[in-house]
């Protein structure tokens, strides 16, 4: 494979994480078929998926750096800044402590493209039947957010492990199940993203350091740009959305291409194979 190649593949799959990371259709699922489709695989696709992940956090990192920035800044004095690190800390301890003990058969069982179609599917069914239930709203904002539920949320996010499901999709449907609105929903999701992917993204440098190369700098560099642009854009945009919509749209575009890949795998079309 060229080197001009690899740079076309590294801007198709940042574009791919930036878009889908923060969207309710599975990012790892997407890279996942995408670099089956490109062939791009291996040890250097394992590292560069690690270096674009980085870039997609920084981009809500970047959106949220205001509110961040007061929340740091007024921890010890404000507790309306208490309550969201506090929730954000109970969000976020599910999936620390399911993904520390399972992170080796996670990695060496579910990271194929029938898991990912097929979670992919299923997340489509139950975000419509989040849909199409009566939804009570008793958690308008972020600020309103108790831990409990916070934690419960966590729970949530703990299933997206199973790549196809999306965390940002089991954050949000959680979230709507527990009466939160569709804006909070969606806000404390992004929010929750930081601590979740950072931990995760550090203990993936952890265990791959010495797969890391210098000569792959300029591959991250692309790779990182698209995901960090497109992540910014992607979050910006579903803010809006949900103002004015539901997620049926995600459910069905979900049920559809999982459909797809099931469906091409079976008549042979195209050999997805069971590769990571």
């Amino acid at each position: 494979m060229t080197d001009l190649t690899l740079l076309l593949h590294a801007l198709i799959l940042g574009l791919i994480e930036g878009v889908t990371e923060f969207l309710p259709i599975s990012s790892t699922g997407h890279l996942i078929l995408a670099g089956q489709l490109l062939g791009f695989g291996g040890e250097k696709a394992k590292v560069f998926m690690i270096a674009i992940q980085l870039a997609a956090i920084g981009a809500v990192v970047w959106e949220y750096r205001v509110r961040l920035g007061h929340v740091v800044l007024t921890l010890g004095s404000e507790p309306a800044s208490q309550r969201l690190a506090i929730n954000l800390m109970a969000g976020f301890l599910p999936a620390a402590v399911l993904g520390f003990l399972f992170y080796k058969q996670i990695k060496t069982y579910l990271f194929n493209p029938m898991v990912v179609a097929s979670a992919l599917i299923i997340g489509g069914v139950l975000i419509l039947w989040a849909e199409r239930r009566k939804h009570t709203i008793s958690t308008e904002t972020v600020d309103d957010l108790g831990w409990r539920r916070a934690l419960a949320v966590g729970f949530a996010q703990a299933l997206a492990m199973i790549p196809g499901t999306s965390r940002s999709g089991a954050t949000i449907i959680g979230g709507l199940f527990l009466g939160l609105s569709r804006k909070a929903a969606a806000e404390f999701s992004f929010l929750l993203a930081i601590p979740t992917m950072c931990a995760a993204t550090a203990y993936d440098l952890y265990k791959n350091w010495a797969l890391f190369d210098v000569q792959d700098i300029p591959l991250f560099a692309v790779g990182g740009v698209a995901a960090f642009v497109s992540a910014l854009i992607a979050v910006r945009t579903l803010i809006k959305f949900v103002s004015r919509h539901d997620y049926t749209v995600f459910a069905w575009y979900r049920i559809v291409f999982g459909g797809v890949v099931l469906a091409t795998a079976y008549a042979g079309v195209i050999d997805w194979g069971a590769g990571h």
